[in-house]
């Protein structure tokens, strides 16, 4: 069974989110293990100058990379406004040739508000975009939470509404 972990910088304090990203879990459960990894996200000081925002990220993007040195040989990618963006079935396509033919453990990462260091995103496999529009993080796990579990339904010829 393919494992996916979803790495994200912050944690969901809304309980209607948190109702939601529980069901999806679930759902994808029948068809991957998932595990949802979350990072403590650094405060941000009012009207912190560019410096202060840069210092931010790296601590941030640091944190990041020391959990994913812990699972050598996998998968890693990024969502990130630069990625490549994917329609759904395209994406599912993706998650097929990966746990074909890559490793076994997919780790998608969700960093801080302020973005990721240069040094980990020259770390990750690929980079993902799933629109050119901002979204709070929060929302954005949502979002790939429903993407995973609608290819794990593509890929599965399993009814899904479009």
């Amino acid at each position: 069974m393919l494992n996916i972990k979803i790495m994200c910088v912050g944690k969901i304090k809304e309980n209607s989110l948190k109702e939601l990203l529980n069901e999806y879990e679930k759902r994808i459960s029948k068809y991957a293990k998932l595990e949802i990894i979350e990072l403590d996200d650094e405060k941000i000081p009012q009207n912190a100058s560019s410096a202060i925002e840069e210092q931010v990220k790296a601590i941030e993007s640091q944190r990041i990379l020391e959990r994913l040195k812990k699972y050598p040989g996998a998968n890693v990618i990024l969502l990130d406004l630069k990625g490549r963006q994917y329609s759904s079935e395209e994406f599912a396509q993706k998650l097929d040739n990966m746990q074909t033919y890559g490793a076994s453990t997919i780790i998608f990462v969700i960093g801080g508000s302020l973005g990721m260091s240069k040094e980990l995103l020259d770390y990750s496999n690929d980079k993902v975009c799933f629109s050119k529009m901002t979204f709070p993080h929060q929302l954005i796990r949502l979002f790939l939470l429903e993407q995973i579990f609608r290819a794990f339904k593509i890929l599965n010829n399993e009814t899904y509404h479009k």
